[in-house]
This record gives C-alpha cells, sequence and structure tokens, in this order.
C-alpha cells in the first residue's frame, strides 16, 4: 500500500444544506451527543477492503415504528442484535443471530427485526448463501435463503441494503455465478421476500457487473429504487436487472477499478434520501471523468473505459428526479486534490436539508488499484453548502437510523482509526459501542 499517511484524526465533518442563503449558525449549531453501550462480545470494528485497505466493519441501525431501536454487528459468534431504547440506552440482552455473517442489512420492527446476512450454503465454491432471518419476541420464525443450487449463485460477501415498506422486504446484494450463464462471475440480486419469508415476483437474478456498490430504497409499489456501482460500463448506474446497467440510466461515469469505484456502497458510498416532492439523492466518492468511451477491445459493444479527472476521490452528491431518471451533473463538494475522501454518506436532516458525512485522509497514495489517505464536510436539495464545516469526534461506521422528529442516530467503534498500514491480519476488536444523535 506504500507509505499513507493520515494526517488528522478521524473526525466527523457534517455539512447541513437548505435551500435558503448559506449560514454559519446551521453548521454551527450540529451538536452530536452519545451514549455508550457494554457489549457482550468482542466486536472486530475493523474490516478488510481491496487490497487489504483499512475499512470500518460495518454496523446498522434501524428504528422500530414505535420509536425503539435495534443494533446489528457481528461477533465471532455471528451476528448480534441489540435492543436499544429510543434514547440509545439498552433495554435487553442481544439476539444472537447463530450461523450467520456480515451485516448486509436491518429493518426493526416493534415485536424484533429482519436481518440480512449470510449463512452456510453447499454449493461448488464453497461460499455462503445470502439469506434474511426474521425473529420475533425473541425467536427466529423464520430463515429464507435468497442465493442457492436452483438459481445458480453464491453470495460470498452481500455489499447489501435491506428494505421493507410495510407489505414486503427488499434484498439487493452481490452474487456470484455457480453454474449457467454467469458462472464464475459477479453481478448483484434484487429479491423481495413477503412478511412470512416467502419468496415473491419482482427484482432480478443478475444486474450489475462486478457490483462496486449498493442502494435500495422502498417504495409503495413496483421496484424498490436503487443503484449500483458497475465495472464493466464505469459507472453509478440506476439499476434495472439483467439488462443494467447496458441501458440503464447513467449518473456519473467513473473509472470503476477495485478500490478505485466506491467502494461498498454501504460503507464508503451513501445512501438513498427522498425529498418529499419525489427526488432522491445520493452521496458518493468520485475521481470524475476526464473522458469515457467504448472500450473498443471489448468485443461485446458494451464496454466502456473511463479516465479519471482526479488522482484522488472528492465528495459529490448526485440527484435523481424520479426512481428511473437522472437529474443533471453531480455536485462537487470537495476538491482538495491531495485529499483522498472516503465513508461518504447522506442523510435527511430537518425540512428541506441534506446532511453528508465523509472522512478525509491527508497525503493520500495510490497502489495497486486502492487509494487511502482522512478528512468531512456537509449540502441542499440543489447540492448548495450551506456555511462551514463541523468537525466532531463521532464516526459513522454504519446505517444511519431516523426517528420520527427527524433525529439522526448510529452506532460506531469509539476508537481512532489508523489508515497508515494494510489489515493483514485479524481485526482489533471493542467491547463497547457509542450510540450518536443528532437532532435537527
Amino acid at each position: 500500500m506504500g507509505s499513507l499517511v493520515a494526517a488528522s484524526l478521524l473526525a466527523g465533518a457534517w455539512y447541513a444544506t437548505a435551500g435558503a442563503a448559506p449560514t454559519t449558525t446551521a453548521a454551527a449549531a450540529l451538536s452530536v451527543t452519545n451514549t455508550t453501550v457494554s457489549l457482550a462480545a468482542k466486536f472486530p470494528y475493523l474490516s478488510a477492503g481491496y487490497n487489504n485497505s483499512r475499512e470500518w466493519t460495518r454496523t446498522a441501525t434501524a428504528v422500530a415504528p414505535n420509536g425503539t431501536l435495534r443494533v446489528a454487528w457481528p461477533a465471532s459468534d455471528g451476528i448480534h442484535v441489540t435492543p436499544l431504547t429510543s434514547a440509545g440506552k439498552r433495554s435487553g440482552a442481544d439476539t444472537v443471530v447463530k450461523g450467520t455473517k456480515e451485516v448486509g442489512g436491518l429493518v426493526a420492527h416493534n415485536d424484533g427485526f429482519a436481518l440480512l446476512t449470510r449463512v452456510a450454503d453447499t454449493n461448488k465454491w464453497k461460499e455462503t448463501a445470502a439469506a434474511i432471518v426474521r425473529y420475533q419476541n425473541g425467536k427466529q420464525t423464520w430463515r429464507t435463503k435468497l442465493t442457492g443450487t436452483s438459481s445458480n449463485d453464491t453470495a460470498p460477501l452481500l455489499d447489501g441494503q435491506l428494505a421493507w415498506n410495510g407489505k414486503k422486504y427488499g434484498a439487493y446484494f452481490v452474487v456470484h455465478g455457480a453454474g449457467g450463464f454467469a458462472d464464475g462471475h459477479f453481478g448483484d440480486k434484487l429479491s423481495y421476500v413477503d412478511p412470512k419469508g416467502k419468496k415473491l415476483g419482482g427484482g432480478w437474478g443478475w444486474g450489475c457487473s462486478h457490483n462496486e456498490g449498493i442502494a435500495l430504497r422502498a417504495e409503495t409499489s413496483g421496484n424498490f429504487t436503487s443503484l449500483c456501482f458497475d465495472d464493466w460500463r464505469s459507472g453509478l448506474f440506476v439499476s434495472t436487472g439483467i439488462a443494467a446497467p447496458d441501458n440503464a440510466p447513467v449518473v456519473q461515469r467513473e473509472q470503476c477499478w477495485a478500490g478505485y469505484c466506491g467502494g461498498t456502497f454501504a460503507g464508503r458510498t451513501g445512501d438513498l434520501v427522498k425529498s418529499s416532492t419525489g427526488r432522491y439523492a445520493t452521496a458518493f466518492a468520485s475521481r470524475g471523468a476526464a473522458s469515457a468511451k467504448k472500450n473498443p477491445d471489448d468485443s461485446s459493444g458494451r464496454g466502456w473505459t473511463v479516465k479519471p479527472k482526479t488522482s484522488t476521490h472528492q465528495v459529490a452528491v448526485a440527484f435523481l428526479k424520479n426512481r428511473d431518471t437522472p437529474s443533471g451533473k453531480p455536485v462537487y463538494l470537495t476538491s482538495a486534490k491531495g485529499t483522498e475522501h472516503v465513508n461518504v454518506r447522506v442523510a435527511p436532516y430537518g425540512k428541506n436539508r441534506l446532511l453528508v458525512s465523509y472522512e478525509t485522509l491527508k497525503n493520500a497514495k495510490c497502489a495497486s488499484g486502492t487509494c487511502t489517505g482522512t478528512h468531512f464536510r456537509l449540502v441542499d436539495w440543489n447540492g448548495k453548502l450551506q456555511g462551514a464545516d463541523k468537525v466532531v469526534e463521532a464516526r459513522i461506521s454504519g446505517d444511519i437510523a431516523v426517528l420520527k422528529d427527524g433525529t439522526l442516530t448510529w452506532a460506531y467503534a469509539p476508537v481512532t482509526p489508523s489508515y497508515t498500514t494494510a489489515l493483514n491480519g485479524a481485526s482489533p476488536t471493542t467491547k463497547t459501542l457509542k450510540i450518536a444523535r443528532l437532532t435537527p
């Protein structure tokens, strides 16, 4: 990975934005409060990303209709789901979902939760299967596998998202072909499951090629809105299934080599936020495109070659007019050539505002397809910056839950990371989580 220098401690830079004129008081008012939760098992808070670059191990925080919270995090004995009050305090013992790996998404219900994860499976690659596991009143009520022999696919990793619209679950995740036309290749899959664990129609079995990132948002009808990073057509697309990204709407062309193109969507590349008028916003780490053209060496005519505009990732916010139609060019919030921007996220913040967060790494070096380097910031529904950055101590290492009053809450490991070396061995661990709250 070369000599990488993290010039500043990990910090949370928040950038709150509104349709009004810029104001420094908006950023100044941002104040994160924390509660501490003790864990019954060790939480390995770092994971090895592309080329063993250090990334946060994902946690997922979700709010139930009654306002209570659930936090999912991995341990050696399975995925733990910790129940919390609406104020972020422990309200009971963990539920340990045995035989599971990776937090791929979490939905909180009043009587329990649904978890997207990976479970053991029998297949030619000896890899895990994707599954949704439902717990009610402390007991598992169903466990539905979403990959297997009949569909010629596995799930060695998820980089996933799980969404719920009150009638069905949508699970979007990476798949590995284990037979059929896609044998040995990687793509993505969108599956729907009813409240009792029965598979439903819709979605797709094969989508973006070597998906470098996923986002999913529930809709009241039709397919859930989704985004994917794709390495074949090189860029961020509105994902549409087997045709994606051949004729899928393009959000932004990017050089999508491993580690260069967003990384795991849930870990580095934000999420999808929907406005009251039906528009969407997403934020991601981008190197832009100095040029983009069809790859003449690709006989299929589908491949693209993109020359990046910048050597390091900058923070970009993109908008969609509706679930299918990108709106204009992405807006860039940063332009520091020597600074690498990672762990980019976006969340709704108050009325008609967005909160964008990210980490920055100064003096970043890029080697073997991976950039590492540290810093943060905050935007409106036109991508216009509102006031100065706000730096906070709270890290964001997983999914953010939005409470009914607009408060944002998430779980993170209370540690100061270092990106200076690769993660070649076991992750360090903690037995404490911080539950952060940010109220507009």
